[in-house]
């Protein structure tokens, strides 16, 4: 059937990131208005979106896990259904400790649920090696189409509507990721829990991973990632206040880093089909590590900040099909749901540090320049790091007939 298409699950596997990262990626646009109007300090808001970060990373390996033995279709659609919930429930969360369970836990989990490896997974198995790494940056591209778009539009409602119910919208457009399953769960294949005719059982896969040093530098250089995104994502529009600029223009970078991004996550997987992903990956961290330098230098102005979007949209995202594309040189695409839902953990724990780590800095010196000089030093760590990764795919003995 039609829905069935490689292509269809591609489109709905791409939509579904765009509203999983477009909704995550403008919460730091609600940072100024909630903590105005209910009297919250900046590291209250920022321990509950981090908390939504770390929640997001423990729950990665468990919810690739289920997908991987239960079926991706479902984990996909009760994570939508709790993405909604999560959403809608944080515009009535008037103490910090509310909007740490909604914005926190329940969109945590619902992030891990609806989130790149359970996509990622399904894409890989259905397309051949050699289309693999384009076609995961063309889905992975969906996640920066969001943030370029869904940012924008909160920041409008926010205006005009106010916060709660821009939340409660964009609550309800969460639950759009229930209706886009089908697709993606008829694609997958049957699930199971144990080994597939000839294949590994999970067990062995996360065994043989774990005695690898390669995938513990992965999980190193990811952690980095998240760092990064989520700090900025967080405190960026915050950050432009601080030097007399608007939450507008944080708003309109965000979105500006989310189309630029685009392109980067498509070159980035297109390059990952042609070149060694790792080195491709050191490029990027000590780039990124990089404009940081060059922007706090530069005098700050309205051009300087959307230039600085620019080019970090260019670098923000094509970590995503290159470390998954990583995952699956080495290991194969038979259980990536569960091996890159580990390394996304990793991803999602440097997230929470992020977001938290800033805020907790932000009140203690009353700026930003501590987290921006930790982002550029582990920068240039993830740079280093992935030099030494091997990237041959592993040599298993061939299954013996019965």
């Amino acid at each position: 059937m039609w829905w069935r298409a490689p292509t269809v699950v591609l489109i709905c596997g791409a939509v579904i990131l765009t509203l999983n990262m477009g909704i995550r990626q403008g919460f730091g646009l609600f940072l100024p208005p909630m903590t105005a109007d209910l009297a919250w300090s900046t590291a209250a808001f920022s321990f509950a979106t981090g908390l939504g970060v770390l929640v997001s990373g423990i729950a990665q390996p468990p919810a690739g896990m289920l997908a991987d033995r239960f079926g991706a279709g479902r984990v996909l659609f009760y994570g939508g259904l709790l993405y909604a919930a999560g959403v809608a429930l944080m515009a009535v969360s008037f103490e910090p400790w509310q909007f740490a369970l909604t914005a926190g836990v329940m969109t945590g989990i619902a992030g891990a649920a609806t989130g790149f490896p359970i996509v990622l997974s399904i894409v890989a198995r259905v397309m051949p090696a050699e289309k693999r790494s384009l076609w995961l940056g063309i889905v992975s591209a969906g996640g920066s189409f969001g943030q370029m778009v869904i940012p924008v539009s909160a920041q409008l409602m926010i205006g005009g509507l106010g916060w709660a119910t821009a939340l409660i919208l964009l609550g309800a457009l969460a639950g759009v990721i229930c209706f886009l399953v089908m697709p993606l769960a008829a694609a997958a294949p049957a699930p199971s829990g144990q080994a597939r005719a000839g294949g590994q059982s999970l067990g062995a896969a996360l065994k043989e991973a774990s005695g690898h040093p390669g995938f513990w530098l992965m999980n190193a250089g990811f952690f980095v990632c998240g760092f990064h995104v989520s700090f900025i994502a967080t405190h960026f529009p915050k950050y432009l206040v601080t030097c007399n600029l608007t939450t507008d223009l944080g708003a309109m970078t965000l979105a500006v880093i989310g189309g630029f991004n685009i392109v980067g996550t498509l070159l980035a997987g297109a390059l990952g089909g042609r070149y060694r992903k790792k080195y491709l990956l050191s490029l990027l961290y000590g780039l990124r590590s990089l404009l940081i330098v060059v922007f706090l230098v530069l005098p700050i102005s309205e051009w300087t900040v959307l230039g600085f979007g620019a080019i970090m949209g260019l670098l923000w995202l094509g970590t995503v099909p290159l470390t998954s594309g990583l995952v699956s040189q080495v290991f194969g695409p038979q259980y990536l749901a569960s091996l890159f839902g580990i390394v996304l953990m990793s991803h999602q724990i440097g997230g929470f540090l992020g977001a938290f780590l800033s805020g907790w800095l932000f009140d203690l010196t009353g700026g930003y320049d501590g987290a921006w000089g930790i982002a550029i030093g582990l920068g240039v760590f993830a740079a280093l790091i992935h030099l030494p990764i091997r990237d041959v795919a592993i040599a298993r003995p061939a299954a013996q007939p019965a």
